[in-house]
């Protein structure tokens, strides 16, 4: 299953307050992301705004969506090859900052008419593209240092500011269905097994719904059939009666206890 926006936003904001390692008393860009990415192991004591971005990605279930790579160069030109760049700010989608988005990056949260709310890895309470753990910030939409979007390309689309940019129509899965192909979906489809009575057994070992109502109606209309029988031979007793007998009387008695008499049938052919 493939991460969604709320997926990569909720763990990358998770990890804000995170801090890179120190040694000497000082920041060294030593962190858990580079060693958990595969490929980018490499990556671990340098820069990591991008590496922290490729984890988060990785870890939402979305590592296909994003660039998986330590640089924000290479990220700003993985987006713009698939199509997937706007000016415009997007809920999940990978900001890059500096000259060409080469200098720092990170992932949208949230944003307004005028600002984009961001969670970054290597930055600090300043901004700086070289920190020292991941932070929340807000930013100016408009500002020089912000130089675009990457949009990851989300099931279902993504919520963006860009006015041009043009989710996919979620598929019907009615779409183009006829009703004959309503019909054979729901009446021509084999569902259960044959009942042991039922007489196509041998060459139809496995019941469409059809053959249900089709048995049914075999059914009812062997009994319909013994009912008249009988009604006849009834008759015919009773003329046979002769002398005062009154004939419709005994007919007709005969004939409510038959319609009274509860019948049940079952698939599997028992009537009682």
């Amino acid at each position: 299953m493939t991460g969604t926006a709320a997926d990569v936003a909720r763990i990358a904001t998770a990890e804000v307050g995170y801090h890179e390692g120190k040694s000497g008393g000082h920041w060294n860009n030593k962190t858990k992301y580079a060693p958990a990415v595969a490929g980018l192991e490499w990556a671990d004591w340098q820069a990591w705004c991008a590496t922290f971005v490729s984890w988060v990605a990785m870890t939402a279930g979305a590592a296909a969506l994003f660039p998986r790579t330590a640089s924000c160069a290479a990220g700003v030109a993985w987006f713009k090859a698939r199509d997937r760049w706007s000016e415009y700010p997007a809920i999940g989608s990978q900001v890059f900052f500096g000259p060409g988005g080469g200098s720092h990056t990170g992932l949208v949260v949230g944003y307004d008419a005028t600002t984009i709310t961001t969670i970054e890895g290597n930055t600090n309470t300043s901004g700086s593209a070289e920190g020292d753990g991941v932070y929340r910030k807000t930013r100016q939409r408009r500002a020089a240092y912000v130089y675009g979007y990457g949009y990851p390309a989300y099931p279902g689309g993504i919520k963006s500011a860009d006015p041009n940019w043009k989710n996919p129509i979620e598929e019907d899965p009615m779409a183009g269905m006829t009703k004959q192909d309503v019909f054979d979906a729901v009446w021509k489809t084999d569902a259960i097994a044959a009942p042991a009575g039922a007489a196509d057994i041998k060459t139809n070992k496995n019941w469409q719904p059809q053959s249900i109502l089709r048995d049914l109606q075999g059914r009812i209309r062997s009994m319909d059939k013994r009912l008249a029988a009988q009604t006849a031979a009834i008759t015919a007793l009773a003329k046979l009666a002769g002398g005062g007998a009154d004939t419709k009387t005994i007919v007709a008695a005969v004939e409510k206890a038959i319609k009274d008499a509860v019948i049940t049938v079952d698939i599997n052919g028992q009537e009682a």
